[in-house]
């Protein structure tokens, strides 16, 4: 299980691979809260806890992109056919975040482009 990980994440840090995967979405604003909100989605703010805790999209569990162990064993115990929406602060973080989780075999990635700022 630790080569796994420990393959996952250095094929995400070192990887050459620069284009976005089929696999993730980036969706504005309006698109994104029309989506989360007529359907039962898995929305996850990848902010820290202490960012999630000063507010946060109604719904959305928070896992931590920077704690990378936790953040690896939270998705992996998700179904990896479902689809996924996620957000930071500015839309950085959850970029990369979705490449992570695309990287661990995850189908259909939405992100919010812009993030937290652009939806307050």
């Amino acid at each position: 299980m630790k080569y796994i990980l420990m393959m996952s994440i250095f094929s995400f840090l070192f990887s050459c691979n620069t284009q976005q995967s089929d696999n993730i979405v980036t969706l504005d604003k309006n698109t994104f809260k029309s989506e989360i909100e007529e359907r039962k989605v898995v929305l996850v703010d990848v902010r820290t806890p202490k960012e999630f805790e000063s507010g946060h999209i109604t719904d959305a569990i928070n896992i931590n992109f920077y704690d990378t162990k936790k953040f690896v064993s939270s998705f992996n115990k998700l179904n990896k056919e479902e689809p996924v929406y996620l957000y930071c602060r500015s839309g950085k973080r959850s970029l990369k975040a979705a490449k992570r989780l695309d990287s661990l075999g995850f189908k259909k990635i939405y992100d919010l482009k812009g993030g937290y700022l652009d939806w307050n």
